[in-house]
């Protein structure tokens, strides 16, 4: 069986080199020239543990090819980036591209999947533009929608054992999708329609979101009640029944920070929660860029100079190298943009260079700096000394000790 997976990023490449591992020959394809050299090369370009040693085999022995166009294959899928637009508008652009693309080479008993995040409606969408430009295709191929479920840092695991939501255009469609997956899934295949399953992957982020508004709502209470948020969840949490998470300085990444703006562009008036969990999340980074502001204003009041500021961490979670929509780089701009000639040092250990900021190893960062400022819970980070006369602004936990 031949697969083309369109988009060869942070999902589109490690599910690609977990199917071709499994036997599937992947012709995968991404706009940037880069990438392709580089999977070629066996050389990954993202960050995730244990993903080189398969990307050399694969490409080695012939499973794994990349390439800036598609050709023709049995199964097309979309994994695609799916952003929102500057009005919380969902801009489904890319995937209709990536739809466009494939749409020569579709022939009778093809399966075309869209696995990005997706407003609901766009696998329905996405068919009626297949079937426009190609009616002949009309209930002979098979369309559906199976969004992923995996955490970075361990997707080798959770692409293989994690359950997938399989839902297609009819219970055909569905069939032929798990058929595809059941090559390398082991988890549990749960089948229904695309519409449900595009609110599912929805539902799943947007409830992470709510979850989250919630321990940075109490943040900003126990700041202001003078009650270490850290004892407060800890002690919390060993009730039966409560699970708390911990706050960080905002929410990142291309899924949680952005698939809950896809049900409140829909649905505004009945996902008013949703909507309000998102400008609590939001406002978390502008929050912690004033304590940080106050903190530089304070120390240069009581020593007569500027501070040396160390602002750790710009990705958008903990150990990768993924920035995308990352609370620590707005805090990181905004404390910059306001303290004109203050000595900051940017540190992210998993980034070897920024084409905005110029990078500080973590250790002499912290050596050097009166004020260390954590905004992301790396793990080196926490082998730094805790008890020091540095003034330690800690938004993520990591001298948090539980």
């Amino acid at each position: 069986m031949k697969a083309c997976f369109m988009g060869l990023g942070y999902i589109g490449l490690p599910t690609a080199i977990i199917a071709a591992k499994h036997g599937i020959q992947i012709h995968g394809v991404d706009i940037n020239p880069k990438v392709v050299e580089k999977t070629n090369a066996g050389q990954l370009h993202i960050i995730e543990p244990g993903m080189q040693e398969l990307l050399e085999e694969v490409v080695k022995n012939g499973q794994l090819k990349a390439d800036t166009k598609p050709v023709e294959s049995d199964a097309y899928f979309m994994v695609v980036p799916t952003p929102f637009k500057g009005d919380h508008q969902p801009d489904t652009s890319y995937v209709e591209a990536a739809t466009r693309a494939v749409l020569p080479l579709l022939k009778e008993g093809d399966l075309y999947v869209i696995e990005s995040t997706s407003p609901v409606g766009t696998t329905e969408a996405m068919a009626e533009i297949i079937f426009a430009e190609r009616p002949e295709l009309k209930d002979k191929i098979y369309i559906a929608y199976c969004p992923e479920r995996v955490l970075p840092g361990n997707v080798i695991y959770e692409l293989v054992h994690n359950d997938r939501v399989i839902g297609g255009l009819n219970p055909e469609s569905t069939e032929k999708a798990i058929e595809f997956y059941s090559q390398f899934v082991t988890g549990q295949l749960h089948k229904t329609n695309c519409r449900t399953a595009e609110m599912c992957k929805l539902t799943e982020n947007s409830s992470r979101d709510v979850q989250i508004a919630f321990a940075n709502e109490l943040s900003f209470i126990c700041d202001k009640a003078g009650i270490n948020v850290w004892e407060l969840i800890n002690l919390a949490n060993k009730h039966p029944r409560v699970n708390i998470l911990w706050p960080g300085c905002g929410v990142g990444g291309h899924c949680i920070a952005v698939d809950p703006y896809f049900i409140t562009a829909e649905f505004p008036m009945e996902s008013r929660m949703i909507g309000q969990a998102r400008q609590i999340n939001n406002y978390k980074a502008f929050w912690c860029a004033e304590k940080v502001q106050n903190e530089m204003l304070k120390f240069e009041l009581e020593k007569g100079r500027k501070p040396v500021v160390a602002m750790m961490g710009l990705a958008f979670k903990p150990d990768i190298d993924d920035l995308r929509e990352s609370p620590a780089k707005q805090i990181v701009a905004k404390v910059m943009q306001s303290c004109n000639n203050a000595n900051i040092l940017i540190v992210e250990p998993n980034v070897e260079e920024h084409n905005v900021y110029k990078l500080t190893p973590y250790q002499e960062a912290f050596d050097k700096a009166d004020v260390v400022v954590y905004l992301v819970a790396h793990t080196p980070f926490k082998t730094l000394p805790k008890d020091t006369d540095k003034v330690i602004l800690d938004f993520c936990g990591v001298n948090k000790g539980f």
